[in-house]
């Protein structure tokens, strides 16, 4: 049983005790409804108090439930509610820390709450593509008013259970705890205080309505539609609160329950549940236990100034960790310094970081010019050229001078992490730690494992990651590691895309139309045209089977390299972002065309998206087989914070799932039969036909 009970006096309490945030498992739930039984038949018990154990009142749904059977058994959390509301005798819930989802519905159907100051209140259901479904769309507007309810439910943020307390007229709370520690305290006295109050408060009977009515909704409605375009459960909660304030509360809790039911069918919401699990999936590491212990990181080291390595160095002053940064010349050193303190003086400008703030991590920020100087740090990040060469002096340099047990980290994005920790005496201490541009904004942290890194050095990184808010992800050593790799097969098909008859414009906005925050040909433009220029030359030697269209060589042969140089596969004016259509470059395209004697034919939307797509799948399925990622789920987390898929299709390998795989390898075996296509690209991976011939879908 996970709720404990116990009497003290003549009040019985409820404890849920389900760690780590009291989740309402099958068990936990049994054991409310116990508790309410033992109680009532207890003549020495006046009144009930529910309350949860260690760092939480109650967090919702038990996650470890989701998608089991044990989420559907008897008592579900209607049921509790109902039998909490039922209780002959008063129920008090005593909240603190955090009750959200869930919890929050429990201590709505309660006959009073008390409160500790401090605590998180929320519905963040819909951010799981659902509404709440145990009368949170129901409830919450009969205790603290229609327009805080609805903001509450249709945002899923958390707020403190102060700021709701000092609210005029505000019925959630009938009392706010001096401090969290006198909780448990003033709870049992409030609760002996209500013993013979009758009748008992329901928050069902109180009155629900507001005063502009259909205008207010009309407008809550065209707000959201603008907010949540590609997401159906926000309008859906305007839908539902609506109810409450025009129908009778039993009425309401149906409309409530038949648009969650139907919103848990929804593709949105099966990708924003995926996309949940995934996120905490990814920091578990099959054959590293979550006990394994880990390095103290105290001070880091960056190597490099530039916009790379200026980014790293950001993540970490925000989180409180002092860092060292080296350069070759002071001139570099004024230059990152300078543009760390921009980027932070451009926060304090919009009012996201308080000047004090900004002079803590300033002050957290050191600079060197000496290797010397790098003796104490206990992580080391280089943030150097893509070159092997240059890796190696750094390397070199580094195992020469830094301190038995640092973690030596090189922030590649492509290179053998494997060849790199071989330029040290300790393999063991090295890894990837590839970050994205621009460092300090994106949220992705692909985590290289070598064959020689230690599991307690993996450990550390992972937990680093969090402790930066970066989403860490694990890859094998590969060309590229998951998600470069995958990308280069994405790009391959934009420009097979444009030897066939299309132009940069239409293919972007085919695939910005399904979802994804840039497409291929803008996407180039910001990175840098020259760096993939560079890869495919190194390809051309290492791979000469593998085929590209030459239209992206021509670009670079023309010196349009993209933004920074003004003109990439789009024309940019001065200080401007907006991509601007080229006629030098459609002309370029189009002689190409003449070069290879092809015809350009029509080409549909669909069948841009889905060579596109399934060009991601087909090589992460690859990915998988070969065990450089150990989950689809993984993947998913690379494509959903690293590189703009859309969030609402829940990933590449999510969303192929979706889509049906046999549907996947069926389009696939067409492409392949496309002479200006790579055949060998369309080759369905072995793991992908296994799937397809089991029936099964990515796990």
């Amino acid at each position: 049983m996970t709720a404990e009970y116990k009497v003290h006096g003549s009040v019985a309490v409820i404890t849920m005790a389900n760690p780590p945030v009291n989740g309402l498992g099958l068990a936990t739930r049994q054991g409310i409804v116990d508790g309410l039984a033992r109680a009532n038949a207890d003549a020495a018990v006046k009144s009930i108090v529910i309350t949860g154990a260690g760092a939480a009142f109650s967090g919702g749904a038990d996650i470890k439930e989701f998608g089991t059977d044990k989420s559907l058994q008897e008592p579900n959390l209607l049921s509790v509610i109902q039998a909490v509301e039922n209780s002959a005798k008063p129920v008090v819930a005593a909240m603190h820390s955090v009750a959200m989802g869930g919890g929050l519905e429990l201590a709505l159907g309660c006959h009073y709450r008390i409160a500790a100051p401090g605590c998180s209140i929320a519905l963040p259901e819909v951010k799981l593509g659902l509404i709440p479904g145990a009368g949170g769309t129901q409830r919450l507007p009969r205790v603290i008013g229609v327009e805080a309810a609805l903001n509450l439910i249709v945002s899923g943020e958390p707020v403190k259970s102060e700021l709701i307390a000092g609210v005029p007229g505000q019925k959630l709370f009938d009392k706010l705890a001096a401090s969290p520690e006198s909780l448990a305290e003033e709870a049992l006295a409030f609760a002996q205080s209500v013993a013979d109050a009758r009748p008992l408060p329901l928050v069902r009977n109180f009155p629900c309505k507001h005063p502009e009515g259909d205008a207010y909704f009309q407008f809550a409605r065209n707000m959201v539609k603008g907010m949540a375009k590609n997401f159906p459960a926000p309008a859906k909660c305007v839908d539902a609160v609506e109810a409450a304030t025009k129908k009778k509360f039993a009425d309401g809790m149906l409309v409530e329950r038949e648009i969650f039911i139907n919103l848990m069918w929804t593709p949105e919401s099966r990708a924003l549940r995926h996309l949940f699990m995934a996120e905490r999936a990814a920091s578990k590491i099959p054959d590293v236990p979550s006990d394994t212990p880990k390095r103290d990181i105290k001070l880091v080291g960056v190597i490099g100034a530039g916009t790379m390595g200026g980014g790293i160095a950001m993540n970490f002053l925000n989180a409180g960790i002092p860092v060292k940064m080296l350069e070759m010349k002071q001139e570099a050193l004024d230059r990152g310094i300078g543009t760390i303190k921009k980027n932070y003086e451009s926060q304090v400008k919009k009012g996201k970081l308080k000047e004090d703030k900004y002079a803590q991590r300033m002050a957290l920020l050191s600079t060197t010019l000496s290797y010397d100087e790098l003796k104490d740090c206990d992580l080391i990040i280089e943030a150097v050229f893509e070159e092997m060469g240059v890796k190696e002096a750094v390397f070199k340099q580094l195992d020469a001078v830094a301190k038995p047990g640092a973690i030596l980290a090189s922030n590649t994005s492509t290179l053998d992490v494997d060849q790199i920790a071989n330029f040290t005496k300790r393999p063991q201490d090295v890894v990837g730690m590839h970050f994205f541009s621009p460092a300090n904004v994106m949220k992705l942290l692909e985590v290289v494992r070598g064959k020689a890194t230690a599991k307690d050095v993996l450990a550390t990184v992972m937990a680093i990651g969090k402790k930066i808010k970066k989403t860490s992800v694990v890859s094998g050593v590969c060309d590229g590691f998951i998600g470069n790799r995958m990308i280069e097969r994405y790009s391959q098909q934009a420009g097979f895309l444009l030897d066939e008859g299309a132009t940069p414009q239409q293919v972007d906005k085919a695939i910005e139309k399904f979802g994804f925050a840039m497409g291929p040909f803008r996407m180039g433009d910001l990175a840098g045209n020259d760096i993939g220029w560079a890869i495919r030359k190194r390809r051309y030697s290492e791979k000469p089977d593998m085929k590209y269209s030459k239209t992206a060589d021509l670009l670079c042969e023309l010196g349009r390299f993209g933004q920074k140089t003004g003109a990439g596969w789009y024309d940019y004016q001065a200080g401007k972002r907006d991509a601007i259509p080229s006629d030098v470059v459609n002309k370029m395209i189009e002689e190409h065309r003449k070069t290879l004697g092809t015809a350009p034919r029509k080409i549909s939307d669909e069948e841009i998206v889905q060579r596109l797509v399934f060009a991601l799948v087909n090589e992460g399925a690859h990915i998988l087989e070969e065990g450089i990622a150990s989950k689809s789920g993984d993947i998913d987390m690379v494509y959903l914070t690293g590189y703009g898929f859309p969030i609402h299709r829940g990933g590449p390998m999510h969303y192929a799932s979706e889509v049906g795989l046999f549907n996947v390898v069926q389009a696939m075996n067409r492409f392949a039969q496309n002479p200006m296509d790579d055949a060998n690209a369309w080759k369905p991976a072995p793991l992908l036909a296994k799937l397809v011939a089991e029936g099964e879908a990515f796990q």
